[in-house]
């Protein structure tokens, strides 16, 4: 179950998005401009923003002290984000094509895990998520 932290440990994750965002910002400027960058640094904005998302997210995980289970669902995730820059970062590697589909196959096991409800969450969970069940009880 997650716990509610203060902005002292919610800190270094939260730095650690903004990092991301401004990245992914200057991959969206690369698309658009892509002559104002040096040869390769698509791959290196690319991998750097899935690498360092997957970072902060298990930071951020870690903050909260999520259950084994949550954490491992958590870590899941993040390898797969991993794999993904692995990907973008050597994508004329041989292993290039079994990064991205090791990368595919966990964010498809984290999708399903979630709609079987694995691990069980409680109602007040981090992400937005709807519980129609819970509020039709709360009207009755």
């Amino acid at each position: 179950m997650f716990s509610r932290i203060d902005r002292a440990h919610r800190a270094l994750p939260v730095i650690l998005g903004v990092i991301t965002l401004l990245d992914v910002g200057v991959l969206l400027v690369w698309d658009a401009f892509p002559q104002l960058f040096p040869a390769g640094s698509h791959e290196v904005l690319a991998a750097f923003s899935l690498a360092t998302i997957a970072v902060a997210y298990l930071v951020y995980q870690g903050v909260h002290r999520p259950s084994g289970k949550e954490f491992v669902k958590a870590a899941l995730l993040a390898i797969a984000f991993l794999f993904w820059a692995a990907n973008q970062f050597w994508p004329n590697w041989p292993q290039a094509t079994l990064f991205n589909d090791i990368a595919i196959a966990l964010f498809v096991l984290d999708v399903f895990l979630v709609m079987a409800g694995w691990p069980p969450t409680p109602l007040d969970s981090s992400f937005a998520e709807t519980y129609t069940e819970a509020l039709d009880e709360d009207r009755s």
